[in-house]
């Protein structure tokens, strides 16, 4: 996730873009870059680093002109670096362009127009819309006929801001499932990813939406559809929130916003590894002997790993805590060992730790990272990357439900190279798992009711969370998730656990929230939800089966889903409802007391 922003007027264009790169910098924070055009010549200046720095060190007031874009990075295609960070331009240095989201066949675009003599300087996928562009208009001299000739034959999601030199009066935008939205102003007009960038200068805003490109004037903006160039009519909205409110796009909190994010993150974590999956999986299919580390969230989404890597590559994972991994394991790391380590920030100490060690033992290491160009990037010998875009709240949200994405990808493809399951199922798993992000909108329904059980059981001082085989992380994780932000005493076991001691504790109203898909542990679960049932627990049960109905007090019915695909989709119910008693309590579920979003110190 970037952020992109655009002015045109009379005021100077640097400034406002400065501005509002600093009010986007949640949307990513690597890197920066501004191109201002003064009487048709294109200035630019971009470098790694926070706007804070950059804004000294390149002096960024000093850029001409009263129109321009700028960007911010959260890098997706190549390392955090002065080369790589927005904007990119053509051979011609005439056509630069920023760009927020993924082009998915930017390999093979490139492939084609370094055939045809056009030349690359950066690693970024953004660079080939500039060279597409420029070829266009070897053969459209408009401008508009050659861009919307490029924009289709581009794949992925994608906002873009683009400048072009020989048209002094006009900037152009373009939206394809990546936000953007115009500020309208008098005598002047602003484009960016969120509202917040030009709110200081106008609250006048016009949503664009997927298909549609603007061609900005001072004065003036027309929306068009890329694929027809038909003119559309757009409402203008007057904005009535706060600035720091819109920095949060109307969430009261960034985590509930994240949550809601949830199945757009999916999505590009999806498309973000298709492409390099396999390749991964081809090279560590040699390894029997797997450990996979990670602390808090990230070892949730671990134990959710042993399950898949089990059940579908018939490999058996051993899930360590970060922190103990040095001291338990390092007698039996070796040249034959595989260390798979989860981290969103890719800087947490005990991670890098247990990474370095594997790494001194002769192991092959894969990380699993959120943060581009992190320490883990780079001490790493492969890396997966999540694409969940910056998380600004500290409990883990959508990189947690990323992390499960990106592993449930790798023991598919490593079960495909290996032969270990059914290619039908597999292929049937795989159509499933592309569905997931219209499966999120549907688990993200139950809020309301989540929020009116969450005023019921407020008072309440234990939760017991319980789940079988992969439903155990699930219930490890939203257990978690209560004790983070609503600072409630909350446990997370298995569910065969109950009996061997956590049934003493079990009494009339303690909450007990039952993990139950359907799949080959649901009958078991059901006489463990019996037996909590039997001693007066408050039973609240996820599922989609209605046996469970029967004998909950409160049942979530949720989608209908492979097993092993369940733990993407129950959390988010439970992530909510840990949200919405957080609230209640009168406690800040972005910011929980003692702790910090990467524990960066050991």
């Amino acid at each position: 996730m970037c952020g992109i922003i655009g002015y045109i007027g009379d005021r100077k264009a640097c400034d406002v873009i400065v501005d509002g790169l600093k009010r986007l910098e949640y949307r990513g924070y690597d890197s920066v870059g501004v191109v201002t055009d003064n009487d048709g010549k294109l200035y630019i200046k971009k470098g790694a680093g926070k706007i804070s720095e950059l804004e000294v060190k390149l002096n960024l007031s000093e850029l001409p002109g009263n129109r321009g874009i700028g960007h911010t990075r959260w890098a997706t295609h190549g390392v955090p670096d002065d080369t790589n960070a927005h904007p990119h331009t053509d051979c011609t240095g005439k056509i630069a362009v920023v760009h927020n989201g993924i082009i998915e066949n930017y390999l093979e675009l490139k492939e084609e127009l370094i055939k045809k003599g056009h030349r690359f300087k950066s690693d970024t996928d953004t660079e080939v819309i500039a060279h597409l562009i420029e070829e266009e208009l070897k053969t459209e001299r408009d401008f508009e006929k050659a861009l919307r000739n490029a924009l289709n034959k581009l794949k992925g999601s994608f906002a873009l801001g683009i400048i072009y030199s020989e048209d002094k009066e006009h900037l152009y935008f373009v939206r394809h499932e990546s936000p953007l939205i115009l500020g309208i102003g008098n005598g002047e007009m602003f484009a960016a990813s969120d509202i917040p960038a030009f709110l200081p200068y106008t609250n006048k805003a016009v949503f664009i939406d997927d298909g549609e490109y603007v061609i900005l004037s001072k004065e003036d903006y027309k929306v068009k559809d890329f694929r027809t160039g038909a003119i559309k009519e757009k409402e203008v909205h007057v904005i009535k929130w706060s600035l720091e409110m819109a920095e949060k796009q109307g969430y009261p909190h960034f985590m509930l916003k994240e949550i809601y994010e949830q199945p757009r993150a999916v999505k590009d974590a999806i498309y973000g590894n298709a492409e390099f999956i396999d390749e991964v999986a081809k090279e560590i299919s040699g390894y029997d002997k797997i450990f996979i580390v990670a602390m808090g969230t990230s070892y949730h989404a671990g134990i959710v790993g042993k399950y898949l890597f089990q059940r579908l590559a018939k490999k058996v994972p051993i899930v360590e805590e970060a922190s103990e991994f040095r001291y338990e394991a390092e007698e039996v790391i070796d040249k034959n060992t595989l260390v798979i380590a989860i981290t969103q920030s890719g800087e947490t100490a005990d991670t890098l730790a247990a990474i370095r060690l594997a790494k001194k033992r002769g192991a092959k290491t894969l990380s699993i990272v959120n943060v581009v160009g992190s320490m883990a990037t780079r001490i790493s010998d492969l890396v997966l990357y999540t694409h969940a875009g910056p998380e600004i709240g500290v409990a883990a949200t959508k990189t947690y439900t990323t992390q499960l994405t990106v592993l449930t990808m790798l023991a598919i493809a490593l079960a495909r190279h290996l032969r270990t399951t059914d290619e039908k199922y597999l292929n049937t798993l795989e159509e499933e798992l592309y569905k997931l992000p219209e499966l999120l909108n549907e688990a993200l329904k139950h809020a309301d009711g989540l929020k009116a059980l969450a005023k019921k059981l407020k008072e309440k001082r234990d939760f017991f969370y319980i789940g079988r085989g992969i439903s155990v992380a699930t219930a490890l994780e939203g257990a978690l998730k209560l004790k983070e932000i609503s600072y409630i005493h909350a446990e997370g076991l298995s569910a065969g656990e109950l009996k061997h001691g956590p049934l003493a504790l079990i009494e009339e109203g303690v909450p007990v929230v039952a993990i139950a898909p359907s799949g080959k542990t649901f009958d078991k679960i059901v006489s463990n939800v019996e037996e909590a049932k039997a001693r007066k627990g408050f039973i609240i049960s996820l599922g989609d089966n209605e046996e469970l109905m029967k004998i909950s007090d409160v049942f979530l019915r949720m989608p209908e889903v492979d097993e092993l695909l369940s733990p993407i989709i129950y959390v988010v119910p439970l992530q909510i409802f840990a949200y919405h008693l957080a609230v209640i309590r009168g406690n800040d579920p972005d910011k929980p007391r003692n702790l910090a979003k990467s524990v960066t110190v050991e």
